[in-house]
């Protein structure tokens, strides 16, 4: 069936043609949650009664077309609520991630001017409170979870929807949609920052609007249809693919409980489709080899079977057709293990989409020959976000596929990746010296290298500010060196540094249980991780994976040195992005003084031979 309502311009109008369009149909919903333990729907009937009830609260207290709110929440059904209520009447949404602390929320509030906002829970109240002294446009509050207290200004999403409906019941065209035009901005997202401060990218409906119809076009989608979201829904990518695309083809979302529930969520949702970012990928593989670890003796050679007949069958499968035999043979672990893994996701699992960050071509094989498929995809916040994506029909690990339906891809003679086309934002907010840096004669400067293959796929080899310029004048893109070490079972996560400096070093996390399990079989004993991390026969496992892979590599990018650490790089701590990127320069200014002795005690190696 695909799109419920082809032609719609804007979100509020695909909103209220797919609630038309379901009215009055009990059994159908887009929305489940978990309560008590199971998963409970909420019809379109209800969601709508509740979005038109709050967009009228709002409109009561004032909000006018392009007045700002922000949303301060975890994936929950008032996000969608207030979302869409929001856009409902002309205004312009500012989702803030949740894991943001006070002064990020002060900042992006008073930058953008919002005049109200909905928060989540008593935590995200809190940090609210905290700084609304120094907010001058901020009015009022709107909070989903009940109020412990009562606070002036704050009123409770239950009170606030009571209100609309009065509203509604003596003015039944209080709220119209008619008034939201294609080129009204419907959202300011804040680009997370992995440098400097965080950016507001102005996407208009029309922007969104054409990347869902270009989504939907490559992903095909219907009522029947299931997904598990646990992707913050404050990101464009999760926001546009995990709930735009899903709610246009009146497929179902399924609200996970959180990041840590997924495996158990993936089973009880049964999803078809799931979006998420590789670093779930490298969770997921390593629990299955640890379980497998586990098995008998023969329980492990017949995965290792089954996994090697699923990489040959594929890659027989893009040269043209598997023979008789190896057909056979697939057919045959296909029973004996794939089934058993594709039970984890729930079993219906048509695909992963994967995007945010790059996917590992070796992670995408392993996959693959386990009978899961991935969609790796690409794109920016300031596209809207997707600018290309591997088909279903023709999946290439290590591209991101063709560029999506009325989206213009170029490569300038320095690599850089420039699109053009409807998806492209409007600007940044308030800051027009920024826009026309990245948008020059209608093309956008993504800041990512890549190249083209010969079908038009994308490659992106790396960011361009992320390009390491040596002492000795090298360019080096860290992406792919990463990606090697990271491939080991004994590492974690990975930054590759050596601006300015004459060689490069690698800062790795270590995979902790997988180096413990080593530890304990080669009798090393140890009190804590940080006198794990310092022993010798540990050490030895980094140099030689380190040296093994630096033989792959050309001589200026050879990894010359590691440093462990026991720290893992989160979002709590400052080093991950919410959409788990690396911060590398809030990772180098921590761990500046270690790293520049490790190139002080190189250099003086060097100076003394």
């Amino acid at each position: 069936m695909g799109l419920i309502y082809p032609e719609f311009q804007t979100l509020p109008d695909l909103f209220d043609r797919v609630f038309s369009h379901y009215r009055g149909q009990a059994k159908k919903f887009p929305i489940a949650r978990k309560v008590n333990g199971a998963y409970e729907p909420i019809s379109y009937d209800s969601l709508h009664a509740d979005v038109s009830s709050l967009a009228a609260y709002l409109k009561h207290k004032g909000i006018v077309t392009k007045d700002r709110i922000a949303i301060l929440s975890e994936n929950r059904p008032g996000w969608y609520l207030a979302d869409m209520a929001i856009l409902g009447i002309g205004a312009i949404d500012v989702p803030l991630y949740p894991s943001l602390p006070p002064n990020q929320i002060e900042y992006i509030l008073k930058d953008s001017g919002c005049r109200a906002i909905v928060v989540s829970s008593m935590l995200q109240l809190g940090k609210v409170l905290s700084v609304w002294q120094n907010l001058p446009d901020l009015e009022f509050v709107v909070a989903l979870n009940r109020l412990e207290e009562t606070v002036e200004g704050v009123v409770e999403v239950a009170e606030a929807k009571e209100i609309g409906r009065k509203i509604l019941k003596n003015e039944p065209d209080f709220v119209s949609y008619a008034m939201v035009r294609p080129d009204d901005t419907a959202t300011i997202i804040y680009t997370s920052g992995t440098t400097g401060l965080p950016k507001g990218v102005m996407l208009s409906h029309r922007n969104i609007c054409e990347n869902v119809k270009s989504c939907s076009s490559i992903i095909r989608l219907d009522e029947s249809d299931r997904s598990l979201s646990f992707l913050p829904l404050s990101h464009a990518y999760e926001r546009t693919g995990g709930y735009y695309l899903l709610f246009a083809c009146g497929a179902q979302i399924y609200l996970a409980e959180s990041i840590e529930t997924i495996s158990m969520n993936l089973v009880e949702a049964k999803p078809t489709i799931v979006f998420t970012v590789p670093r779930l990928f490298d969770r997921i593989r390593a629990n299955i080899l640890k379980q497998i670890a586990q098995q008998s003796p023969v329980k492990q050679k017949i995965f290792q079977w089954a996994l090697e007949t699923g990489l040959i069958f594929h890659k027989k499968l893009e040269k043209g057709k598997p023979s008789p035999l190896q057909i056979a043979r697939h057919a045959l672990a296909q029973r004996l293990v794939y089934s058993k893994i594709q039970q984890r996701f729930g079993e219906h699992l048509r695909y992963f989409v994967s995007g945010g960050a790059a996917l590992p071509r070796k992670i995408g094989e392993f996959y693959q020959a386990l009978g899961i498929t991935i969609l790796e995809g690409y794109g920016l916040t300031e596209t809207s976000p997707v600018t290309n994506v591997n088909r279903p029909e023709n999946v290439k690990f290590g591209t991101v596929g063709k560029v999506v339906d009325n989206v213009e891809i170029k490569i300038e003679a320095d690599g850089e990746i420039l699109f053009r086309g409807p998806n492209i934002m409007q600007g940044y907010w308030n800051d027009t010296k920024a826009t026309r840096e990245v948008i020059r004669d209608g093309w956008f400067h993504t800041g990512d290298i890549g190249e083209l293959d010969e079908e038009g796929r994308l490659r992106i080899t790396d960011r361009k500010k992320h390009i390491i310029v040596t002492s000795g004048g090298k360019n080096i893109a860290p992406l792919p060196i990463e990606q090697l070490i990271s491939e080991s079972k004994y590492v974690d996560q990975v930054m590759v540094v050596g601006e300015k400096k004459p060689f490069l070093m690698a800062l790795i996390v270590p995979n902790f249980p997988e180096l413990e399990s080593f530890a304990e079989e080669e009798q090393i004993t140890f009190g804590s991780r940080k006198e794990l991390i310092s022993d010798k026969k540990i050490l030895g496992v980094y140099e030689s994976l380190v040296r093994n892979i630096s033989r792959k590599l050309a001589t200026h990018e050879k990894v010359r040195k590691f440093m462990l650490t026991e720290e893992p790089f989160t979002i709590e701590n400052g080093y991950l992005t919410p959409t788990l990127k690396l911060k590398r320069k809030a990772i180098s200014t921590a761990f500046d003084t270690e790293i520049e002795e490790v190139y002080n005690h190189m250099n003086a190696v060097y100076n003394s031979d």
